[in-house]
């Protein structure tokens, strides 16, 4: 409150000395500003301020202090602040009860319930403070400071030179949660050093002789540590390193990453791995991003002194060993750009001298069975996609894959556009996909392709719905080495085709629907009906037409009302066909019950689709598809295909979830009686499909997972009932609260790759927040 009247003549000498006082502060002020232009009663309190200007203050800024009562002693030469007091210049703030300011030392001495606010954003907490230098130099006592990410750091006593650095004695940091009924219980992890630096200019701050306590008992001991200051987002140094005691490849191997700041958008991750078996290896992780888009560069380079052994693979071949050996290296590139809100161009570029090299120091991406890289252009429209790109294959899985059989294709081109509807109420589509295909070993070829479509839907006043579908396609082909994979055809000539396929569908729904439970639930019958007309093609195979995109034929109930069910255009469904099918839905209260049954007649029978495809008959097989979810602890979805004419299930999946709170399983089985991965592997024409694509595809697979409180435990395992062993197993079990994490976990894969098959992987890990992850491998 502050109350007016005219000033004496002693209030007008006070005022003189505080403004000589404040011209001579350097230390605290070179303005102190006296809001009360007659009384030095009480003011109103601004917000904290608790804001990073990101600017340097100066001794020369001018200072303002605030509080409920000033007092002037002349003799002893200091100005007293009482109640609520605040004092800042620049970028920094202090808070007190009490602050006295010495003009001829110019030392403010603050006492009671000290802040100070740092230049970083951090607050720190004292009992005692004594400052000079515009509040960048001093000494504090019995120090708390308040970090970023809840991080807390205590000492007995902290010395400020510059403002930049911060030396402190008896020193603890921990990001964990403080017991608030007892304040003095250790907090589940601290660290005690005899002594600490802060470095605020360089955002880290050094530990020497420091403890790691757990529950407040030492179980680590460090004779120096630095860290990151929790305010930094990104800092220069060296990152946790890893240590595996055991590996197949590399014996006992250890890694040491440092991470390089450049500057604001760009970044250099470096690691150096050593190991007991080989020679050290040295990989680098390079980021940057433009305003328009980013680039990701890794890679690295060894001296590998491993080789490896010949094997034999599944198809009884003998395969040497990989090109492991001597100077290896890989290169992981990506770049995006976006050029305008409708274009964008990038590149993805993954390569490695081998794949044994990849496998032995333990590349990711190693496992799968190629390498791609491609790059691209492409844009956005109303409606409209389009795209150009090339794409470069690399095998990786050896004795399988050769590079000499991957395609090289350079362009390839898409474009897809969809309309709006028009004056009769159908929507008009065109597509197109075109390419040149280039192998060493196989097949290459050049293709064009057009597809166009029109979709016309109505209805009734029975409520049947309709679709009527228009929809031509056409390709041509220019293509040479078709007697090799994967086409095996028995000719030696370059040849020049095509095909021109037309087609109308007419797709009926006649949904009957009622209500139950006073309108909460509802049930839907719906009888389906499509007629399709095309010209019999012969899947294309009687012209010697190539195939690159339609090698995967899939009849299930997701593709029962497809007019085409291979993957792409290379081969067509061709000729007149039928197919029905029965839908029945259930919901109620959020659940719900769904089920499909189909199937489809064919005047015309297809030989050139793999067996089993379902299509071997006028009449196909039977689709059928289950979904059950009544509840929140139960869920249910299995597909199948069952032949009419042997009753034999040729392909059948489930998928089940079972639980309740902190608690649940989870359980899956597939069955298909060939593996279809295998049929182009070899001239199926001349010998039929190689012994591995008979093999049956009959896998179970499991797992459990519950939590509780902070604990969580999980486990799984997959495994073949045909071959009588397991593919993999594994599981976790692990604890975590606000600042700490603790994993274990274990992998066991049994699949062969390379002629070798994965050991055991265990993996442990322990995570402190704001420190970062410890892995032992």
């Amino acid at each position: 409150m502050t109350v007016a009247h005219r000033p004496s003549r002693a209030l007008l000498l006070r005022r003189r000395y505080a403004l000589a006082a404040a011209t001579a502060l350097g230390s605290v002020a070179t303005c102190v500003v006296l809001q009360a232009p007659r009384t030095a009663h009480a003011q109103f309190r601004p917000a904290p301020m608790h804001i990073n200007t990101g600017r340097t203050s100066s001794s020369d800024e001018p200072a303002t202090f605030q509080s409920d009562k000033v007092d002037y002693d002349d003799n002893e030469h200091t100005v007293t602040w009482t109640g609520n007091v605040q004092v800042w210049q620049g970028e920094h703030v202090m808070r007190a009860d009490k602050i006295v300011y010495d003009r001829d030392t110019g030392v403010v001495a603050a006492r009671g319930n000290v802040a100070t606010i740092q230049s970083d954003g951090s607050v720190l907490y004292a009992h005692y403070a004594e400052l000079s230098g515009g509040m960048r130099d001093g000494i504090m006592m019995h120090v708390n400071a308040s970090l970023p990410e809840n991080a807390k750091l205590a000492a007995n006593g902290l010395r400020r030179t510059g403002g930049k650095i911060n030396d402190m004695s008896r020193t603890v940091y921990t990001a964990c949660e403080i017991c608030a009924k007892d304040k003095t219980r250790a907090p589940f992890w601290q660290f005690r050093a005899y002594d600490a630096t802060q470095d605020l200019e360089h955002q880290k701050i050094d530990f020497r002789d420091a403890y790691l306590d757990i529950f407040g008992i030492p179980v680590l001991y460090l004779p120096f540590f630095s860290m990151a200051d929790p305010s930094a987002k990104r800092h220069s140094g060296f990152l946790m390193p890893g240590i595996t005691p055991h590996d197949r490849y590399l014996g006992t191997y250890f890694t040491i990453p440092y991470y390089w700041v450049i500057d604001d958008q760009s970044d250099v991750t470096v690691q150096a791995l050593f190991s007991t078996k080989t020679n050290p290896q040295l990989s680098a992780q390079y980021r940057h991003r433009f305003n328009f888009g980013s680039l990701n560069l890794q890679g690295g380079a060894a001296y590998s002194s491993l080789r490896s052994n010949s094997f034999t693979n599944g198809f009884g071949e003998h395969v040497e060993g990989g090109n492991g050996h001597g100077l290896q290296g890989y290169l992981f590139a990506n770049f995006q750009a976006s050029l305008n809100k409708y274009w964008r161009a990038g590149a993805n570029v993954n390569i490695a001298t081998s794949a044994d090299y990849m496998r032995n120091y333990r590349v990711q991406g190693y496992g799968a069975d190629t390498l791609n890289s491609n790059a691209y252009f492409e844009g956005f429209g109303t409606g409209a996609y389009s795209r150009l790109d090339g794409q470069f294959y690399q095998g990786l899985n050896q004795g399988v894959i050769r590079n000499s059989d991957l395609p090289f294709v350079l362009p390839r081109y898409t474009y897809s556009f969809l309309g709006q509807p028009d004056a009769w109420g159908g929507r008009f589509g065109l597509s197109t996909t075109d390419f040149n295909v280039k192998r060493s070993n196989g097949a290459s070829d050049v293709r064009g392709q057009v597809a166009l479509n029109w979709d016309r839907p109505f209805r009734n006043k029975l409520g049947q719905q309709f679709l009527l579908t228009l929809h031509l396609d056409s390709m041509v082909y220019r293509a040479s080495k078709l007697y090799q994979q994967p086409n095996y055809y028995k000719t030696t000539k370059a040849m020049t085709s095509g095909q021109v396929l037309p087609t109308i569908a007419l797709k009926t729904n006649w949904p009957f629907v009622r209500t139950f439970e006073h309108g909460r639930g509802t049930q839907i019958l719906e009888p389906i009906v499509q007629g399709i007309y095309a010209p019999n093609t012969g899947a294309g195979a009687n012209d010697f037409l190539p195939n690159e995109d339609s090698l995967a034929y899939e009849f299930s109930d997701s593709t029962l009302f497809s007019l085409n069910r291979f993957q792409g255009t290379d081969r067509l469904d061709g000729g007149l066909r039928g197919n029905v099918g029965i839908h029945a839905n259930w919901t109620w209260d959020g659940h719900e019950v769904d089920l499909l049954a189909g199937e489809s007649f064919q005047e015309h029978i297809t030989h050139d689709r793999q067996p089993y495809s379902g299509l071997d008959h006028h009449a196909s097989d039977v689709v059928m598809r289950a979904r059950v979810s009544p509840n929140q602890y139960f869920d249910f979805t299995s597909r199948m295909r069952l032949d009419p004419y042997t009753s034999k299930v040729n392909f059948g999946d489930a998928l089940f979830s079972a639980g309740v709170p902190h608690f649940r399983i989870r359980g899956g089985y597939v069955f298909e009686p060939v593996t279809p991965y295998y049929y182009y592997a070899s001239d199926y024409r001349s010998s039929g499909p190689t012994q591995l694509y008979y093999e049956r595809v009959n896998e179970i697979s499991g797992g459990v997972s519950t939590n509780w409180a902070n604990w969580y435990m999980s486990g799984f395992a997959r495994r073949s009932l045909s071959r009588k062993q397991f593919v993999s197993l594994g599981g976790n079990i692990g604890y975590t609260n606000d600042c700490f994490g603790l994993d274990l976990m274990y992998l066991k894969q049994y699949t062969t790759i390379g002629g070798q098959q994965r050991n055991s992987t265990f993996l442990f890990t322990v995570s402190l927040k704001t420190l970062g992850s410890f892995g032992l491998k």
